[in-house]
């Protein structure tokens, strides 16, 4: 079943609006300009521009003329490959990843488990060895950085504590 843009786009603009409208009632923190009601309203509103913009059909000829001409420079596409019959069992990875988070966080800490997390995904989403091995351990590291230092939410040290 594919829906149209237009639906899709409302859908996505409603959405946006209601995640802006819920981080307007977060109260504010005493003493800071910046508190719990930014980042929803932020992404809210981002949400509901992009989703009015797919909504009015803003960039489609974009992807008509590149289409376009990505047939003419590689000719048609390939014929399908044959999938194997577990190759819809993938879409229970990113839910079976949260659980193993919340099971194994607090034993093996966030580092370790981040990186256990972003090379499944990598691997998954087909990405070779030489690119999900940086990505596993570079991205925990990111996270952590974003989380620990800049959000000040405590993350589990575990078996690999940060240095600093």
């Amino acid at each position: 079943m594919r829906l149209s843009d237009k639906v899709t786009g409302l859908f996505i603009a409603g959405l946006g609006c209601a995640a802006a409208y819920g981080g307007s009632l977060l109260p504010p923190v005493p003493g800071q300009e910046v508190g719990p009601n930014v980042f929803p309203m932020v992404i809210g509103l981002g949400l509901a521009a992009c989703g009015t913009m797919i909504a009015l059909g803003i960039g489609h000829k974009f992807e008509e003329d590149a289409e376009a001409e990505l047939l003419a420079i590689e000719g048609p596409p390939p014929e399908p490959e044959t999938k194997s019959p577990f190759a819809g069992l993938r879409v229970l990875i990113p839910p079976a990843l949260l659980v193993f988070y919340v099971l194994a966080v607090d034993r093996l800490g966030f580092l370790l488990t981040a990186a256990i997390m972003a090379f499944t995904i990598a691997k998954t989403l087909g990405a070779r060895l030489q690119l999900a091995i940086p990505v596993a351990l570079l991205a925990p590291i990111g996270g952590y950085l974003i989380f620990a230092k800049l959000l000040r939410v405590p993350l589990p040290d575990g078996f690999l504590p940060m240095p600093w």
